[in-house]
C-alpha cells in the first residue's frame, strides 16, 4: 500500500484577504472647544457582505477619542466623505490618528496622522 503525505498547510483553508479601506483625505476643523473631522474613504465595497463601516480618531497612544459608524455600503459612491462633530482632543495634543474599518476584516492596521493645533 502506497502512502500519500500532504503537507499540513494543504489541508488548511487559506483566508481571502481583501483590500482594507483607504483613507484618501482628512480635514480637521476646530469649532470652539471641540473638533469636526471629515474623512474621505475608498474601499471596494461589494454590498452588505463587505463594505467600509467606520472610521475612528485615536490619540497617538492608540486611545479611541471618537468613532464614526457607517451604516450602509457605498458601492456606487467611491470615494466618499463622512464627518463627525463634537470630538474632544486632549489639551496639548498636536496630532491624532485616523483609522478605518470594514465589516469583514475589522480595523485596518495602517493609520493616517493628522496634525491639530493645541
Amino acid at each position: 500500500m502506497k502512502k500519500i503525505l500532504f503537507p499540513l498547510f494543504a489541508l488548511c483553508a487559506t483566508p481571502i484577504l481583501a483590500d482594507a479601506p483607504k483613507i484618501e483625505g482628512v480635514q480637521a476643523q476646530k469649532n470652539g472647544a471641540a473638533w469636526t473631522f471629515s474623512v474621505t474613504l475608498s474601499h471596494p465595497d461589494t454590498g452588505w457582505d463587505h463594505y467600509a463601516d467606520g472610521w475612528r480618531v485615536l490619540d497617538m497612544e492608540g486611545n479611541v477619542l471618537a468613532t464614526r459608524v457607517l451604516h450602509h455600503p457605498h458601492v456606487n459612491e467611491q470615494p466618499f466623505t463622512r464627518s463627525q462633530s463634537g470630538i474632544d482632543i486632549p489639551k496639548g495634543a498636536d496630532q491624532v490618528q485616523i483609522q478605518a474599518r470594514d465589516n469583514l476584516d475589522g480595523w485596518a492596521t495602517e493609520t493616517v496622522v493628522v496634525f491639530t493645533l493645541p
